[in-house]
């Protein structure tokens, strides 16, 4: 997994985690898969056409298949503290409400940022789409030969 409970201590005491969830870890996991799944949502490209500006595309299956070391710092600060925004939702002891609404506002900002291309992770492994024929088509493999013959001409 990208992110374990345990690593939410950076963000969040568990103390404040336990009183939040009553102990209950399923919460927690859900609210780490919920964060997950809200990053990973900013860095997919959309189906829109403006996706194909230019703009960097960033394989989102290695970045969040990346464990441990290899993980993006940066990415994993920000489903850290979006985590912590899923979790404080539910309750509010001993929490400033304020500061991590703040906090979650400000990782938003950023991964809008880096979805609309105004901001580019390099650490980030790029997305290469398959190549494709002037239709859309995807291409085959190089060594495959292929047989065939050209669309016949019309005139319309």
């Amino acid at each position: 997994m990208f992110l374990s409970q345990a690593e939410l201590k950076s963000t969040i005491y568990d103390y404040q985690v336990d009183e939040i969830t009553e102990g209950d870890d399923a919460i927690v996991e859900q609210a780490i898969e919920a964060a997950i799944d809200e990053v990973k949502s900013y860095l997919t490209p959309g189906g829109l056409a403006e996706w194909d500006d230019g703009r960097k595309r960033y394989d989102v299956t290695a970045i969040f298949g990346a464990v441990g070391n290899s993980r993006n710092a940066l990415i994993l600060a920000h489903v850290k503290t979006i985590a912590k925004w899923w979790i404080v939702q539910l309750s509010n002891p001993d929490i400033i409400y304020e500061q991590v609404k703040e906090r979650y506002d400000r990782s938003v900002e950023f991964l809008t940022k880096v979805a609309k291309g105004i901001i580019t992770i390099g650490s980030l492994p790029e997305y290469t789409p398959p190549a494709t024929d002037g239709n859309g088509n995807p291409l085959p493999p190089p060594e495959v030969a292929v047989y065939g013959s050209r669309q016949k001409f019309n005139h319309e």
